[in-house]
């Protein structure tokens, strides 16, 4: 399912871009829906896979990165947010190729925080889609977004914490 997040992810920033927002709540809804069907269907029959565990991480990088972009580009969401959601993305990704750089072989397990913080990031902006789509209600839009940036910044210092 991690392929269909992918494969869905140009689609749907098309339909933000074009502030088609019933249509990309829609997707979004679908796209989110099926990292956490994925997840437990993997844990539920024991189908984890080493691909999958490299997939599903790319997957929510794509789709939430890709949103938050878009959706900062056309003044939706803040430009702080975006920046903090991106730059933790960042983050791991030079952590994981320095970890490449050193042919060391090290794993790291996604932790509570990270998989919290993917939660909030989805939830957030399925509230944001929602509102821009005539649905929801602004304060938790706002309030969504704190907790969103406050989870998003921990979640980066506890990875890179961990990897030190």
């Amino acid at each position: 399912m991690s392929a269909l997040r992918i494969a869905l992810a140009p689609y749907i920033f098309y339909l933000l871009w074009t502030h088609q927002f019933r249509s990309a709540l829609v997707w979004f809804a679908v796209a989110g829906l099926s990292d956490g069907v994925d997840g437990w269907l993997a844990r539920r029959y024991g189908a984890a896979s080493r691909l999958g565990a490299l997939l599903d991480p790319v997957a929510d990088k794509v789709l939430l990165s890709g949103s938050f972009l878009v959706l900062a580009l056309r003044f939706v969401v803040p430009f702080s947010l975006t920046f903090m959601v991106l730059g933790r993305d960042v983050l791991i990704l030079v952590f994981a190729l320095r970890a490449l750089a050193t042919k060391t072989r090290r794993e790291f397990p996604p932790s509570i925080w990270g998989k919290l913080s993917t939660a909030v990031q989805i939830a957030y902006v399925l509230a944001v889609v929602g509102f821009q789509a005539g649905y929801g209600y602004g304060p938790v839009v706002v309030l969504l977004g704190w907790v969103t940036f406050g989870l998003t910044a921990y979640s980066g210092i506890d990875y890179a914490r961990r990897v030190s």
